[in-house]
């Protein structure tokens, strides 16, 4: 097995049961414009959230990094009517070409995307934020992993899903003397697990067109 056969398999499962339509295919295409090319999550990892999204019938979704939308708006297709969705992107390029996306995906109005830190802004929502989130998920910059999931934790209610991407990055968290800050986030992430009492997670193995790496995928007691 190499990189090409799970690359063709992710394309032969996508072309059955995670097919994009024209608006999503344009807006991974736009990620190309963004300040990380490639990093939106594959059409099947869209496909995962958004049943998962719809197994818990989150009616508010909470999401930190957005890039330019592209997993907001699968989650984004999974609320009922009266549903919301809040993302949060840090850089400002990326968050202009999202706020456009989801104007022309007709979702401006179900999601709200705030641009900032999102440590900053999680204190922002914790004060506004009238509902608990029903589903959070976490795939921004590394380092932080550990605090974003305590904010998730707090800002959702008993029986929320959580779920944080890259948690494997391509097996790095296994070289204990890998110093690279997002490896250390990550791995600081999965120890945290083992001791995190307020949820209960599992980690899903990923491979496909984006390599290997993994997702945590928790539900909050």
């Amino acid at each position: 097995m190499n990189q090409a056969t799970f690359t063709a398999v992710d394309e032969y499962i996508k072309e059955r049961v995670g097919l994009e339509d024209q608006i999503l295919i344009k807006i991974r295409e736009s990620g190309n414009r963004s300040t990380m090319p490639e990093a939106n999550i594959s059409p099947n990892q869209g496909k995962l959230l958004n049943i998962l999204a719809r197994a818990r019938s989150a009616k508010n979704i909470l999401e930190l990094g957005t890039l330019v939308g592209y997993s907001t708006v699968w989650l984004a297709r999974a609320l009922p009517s009266g549903g919301k969705l809040i993302t949060i992107e840090y850089d400002e390029t990326n968050y202009k070409i999202a706020k456009t996306n989801f104007k022309e995906a007709n979702l401006d109005e179900i999601i709200t995307i705030k641009h900032g830190k999102a440590l900053e802004i999680l204190a922002e929502i914790e004060r506004e934020q009238a509902e608990p989130f029903d589903f959070v998920f976490i795939d921004a910059d590394k380092p932080p992993y550990v605090e974003y999931l305590k904010w998730a934790i707090k800002l959702s209610r008993k029986g929320s899903l959580i779920v944080l991407d890259n948690v494997i990055r391509n097996a790095k968290v296994l070289e204990t003397d890998n110093n690279d800050p997002k490896v250390v986030g990550v791995r600081k992430l999965n120890d945290y697990l083992k001791d995190c009492h307020e949820a209960d997670f599992t980690i899903l193995q990923t491979i496909g067109e984006k390599e290997y790496d993994g997702m945590a995928i928790g539900i909050v007691k």
